[in-house]
């Protein structure tokens, strides 16, 4: 899908494989609030093959245009193989933005992991002329990975691949505005349904509200969980409108993450913001974002916290959040990224 401006010639080219989740938020919230963008997309299926063949794709069907000054695009475009496509999209100034890297994305079992794509991802690392992470967390661990990541090579490895890339790199928070949720794999619904499920064994009274998109197929635990949950689910399944999701999130006391993964996590500082208390895995970003307090080291140590705020709700609804919101917002970040995206024109464009 293509889009092209209504008042003249836009300077700032956005390509997206990946168009969903928190990808399709960054790409609406930009081209909304900087005007002066053509935007790019495929839709957010079959993660993929969009890694594998989107570059080819758009190198066909991008059109040739002297206006443009910037290309921005996710870390799920092969940026090399499009810039050799397309030598004239190779003369922009390219930032290349990182929601996830798949130097440390878990997968099922370790030999599913597939090395083409973190592979591809660094070497669109080394073509970018920019290179944006939405946590330190996030950079750090590409970063630091690509070392031991390049062993897998058998032999002629390439070397000092950490010291050419890290200068280009920096980190600009994912900046929040609209709601995203995510209920994949990776986030690790297991722990989350079998801490809730000893809460109703228990006999301990909650309430509980599933909200989530989903973009592959969806574990047994959710139909299971849904199920034995019975009386205490208020709400289960994806919210399109996101009037209603935060109305959802609002009415609840506690936002729980069980993720196995994270690089940012947008829904977890929504739902801080509609007010909920939230309890974080010790680990990812997680202590980048939230203080100590909000933080739980095993899932012996949220099982209890959550049966005491069952006993008492009383002391998470006087609760009021001590960290900081505000460094994540639109607010704080729309000047970082008007500056990343606007360039002077380069003589040889």
């Amino acid at each position: 899908m293509g889009s092209e401006g209504l008042n003249g010639p836009m300077s700032i080219l956005i390509i997206e494989a990946f168009y969903g989740g928190s990808h399709k938020q960054l790409v609406d919230l930009l081209q909304e609030e900087l005007g002066d963008c053509v935007v790019y997309t495929l839709p957010a299926k079959k993660w993929h093959w969009r890694a594998r063949t989107s570059a080819l794709y758009f190198s066909q069907t991008i059109p040739i245009s002297e206006h443009y000054r910037t290309l921005f695009a996710s870390s799920v475009l092969n940026l090399t193989e499009l810039a050799a496509l397309r030598p004239d999209l190779g003369k922009l100034k390219k930032i290349l933005y990182f929601h996830e890297n798949q130097l440390i994305y878990p997968v099922k079992k370790c030999q599913e992991r597939d090395f083409q794509y973190g592979y591809n991802q660094i070497l669109s690392c080394l073509v970018a002329d920019v290179v944006v992470f939405n946590s330190v967390f996030n950079m750090e661990s590409f970063l630091t990975s690509m070392g031991k990541f390049m062993k897998l090579i058998p032999d002629h490895r390439p070397k000092d691949l950490e010291s050419i890339i890290r200068p280009k790199c920096q980190v600009i928070y994912f900046p929040i505005r609209f709601p995203d949720v995510s209920r994949e794999h990776d986030k690790d619904p297991e722990s989350f349904f079998k801490v809730l499920m000893h809460l109703k064994d228990l006999g301990l009274n909650f309430h509980v509200s599933v909200l989530g998109e989903t973009f592959t197929d969806v574990p047994d635990i959710f139909s299971e969980a849904k199920k034995a949950l019975g009386s205490s689910v208020l709400h289960w399944g994806y919210l399109p409108s996101k009037d209603d999701y935060f109305q959802v999130l609002c009415m609840a006391d506690v936002v729980i993450s069980t993720a196995k993964h994270e690089f940012f996590g947008v829904a977890m500082l929504e739902a801080v913001y509609c007010g909920c208390y939230p309890l974080c895995p010790k680990d990812l970003v997680y202590p980048e974002i939230f203080p100590a307090e909000y933080l739980y080291s095993t899932p012996e140590q949220l099982s209890k916290r959550l049966q005491n705020f069952c006993k008492r709700p009383d002391i998470i609804r006087k609760h009021l959040y001590k960290g900081e919101i505000a460094p994540f917002s639109w607010a704080a970040l729309h000047g970082k990224f008007r500056s990343l995206l606007t360039t002077e024109p380069r003589e040889d464009l």
